[in-house]
């Protein structure tokens, strides 16, 4: 059962403050590499994965009858992914072909979907980009996913992007990445990002008036933290 403050959390934070936190850990690889948002809707998308995973399409495998199959691994995966999660596709970073269009995003809309990552490319993706649903991918692909990709396993462990990512791991993706948060330390990350977000924005709050970054960020002079405080009351943070 996902804890629905973490989700609270990460809603208010972003993927290089997380970074940070990982990086912390000794967790360095934890950004997916190449994928982008379509038509970034002006919130995060968070939520614990669900994956999909292609392998390299095989001729004699991967006719466009396969589709007839109501136990289609692509269709079972939108159908089958619970809601608030995030689906998570390996496409072996090969946007050749499509990992999916917007009648199956759509559908994974409906179905209360928190998100969609690939790291391939998807079908349709101007129409993807004004659904209600946050998805990142990383360029277009008019090829139906049959022409190169075959959906093989569901909910298994898979690589996007360069990344790990297990089941019920904590994706986060805001206006710029998506991270990968695993799971076990999802809760004592979150919390910490949250606070480093609140300094954060006190920093920002300085720089513009005019304060150097030397002893404020990080903070190494005792100073800052009584105004800090001050700040932070003031702002209700």
């Amino acid at each position: 059962m996902f804890d629905e403050k973490i989700r609270d959390r990460l809603m208010g934070v972003s993927v290089a403050t997380v970074a940070t936190a990982l990086f912390k850990r000794g967790l360095r690889n934890q950004v997916i590499q190449g994928v982008r948002p379509l038509g970034f809707k002006g919130r995060n998308m968070v939520g614990p994965a669900y994956t999909l995973r292609y392998i390299p399409a095989r001729e004699d495998r991967n006719g466009i009858e396969v589709f007839r199959n109501p136990d289609h691994p692509q269709r079972v995966a939108i159908e089958s992914c619970p809601a608030g999660h995030v689906m998570v596709m390996d496409s072996r970073k090969d946007a050749r072909a499509a990992s999916a269009g917007d009648i199956l995003i759509t559908r994974l809309m409906v179905r209360g979907g928190a998100g969609v990552v690939s790291d391939g490319g998807f079908r349709d993706a101007a129409t993807i980009a004004e659904l209600d649903i946050p998805a990142y991918h990383s360029r277009p692909s008019s090829p139906t996913n049959l022409t190169l990709h075959e959906a093989i396993e569901l909910n298994g462990p898979i690589g996007c992007g360069d990344v790990a990512v297990f089941p019920g791991d904590v994706i986060l993706g805001d206006a710029d990445n998506v991270i990968v948060i695993p799971s076990g330390i999802a809760d004592e990350v979150s919390a910490e990002a949250v606070e480093m977000t609140v300094y954060e924005d006190f920093v920002v709050d300085r720089v513009k008036a005019g304060e150097t970054i030397i002893g404020l960020y990080p903070r190494t002079k005792d100073e800052h933290l009584a105004t800090f405080d001050a700040w932070r009351k003031e702002n209700g943070r």
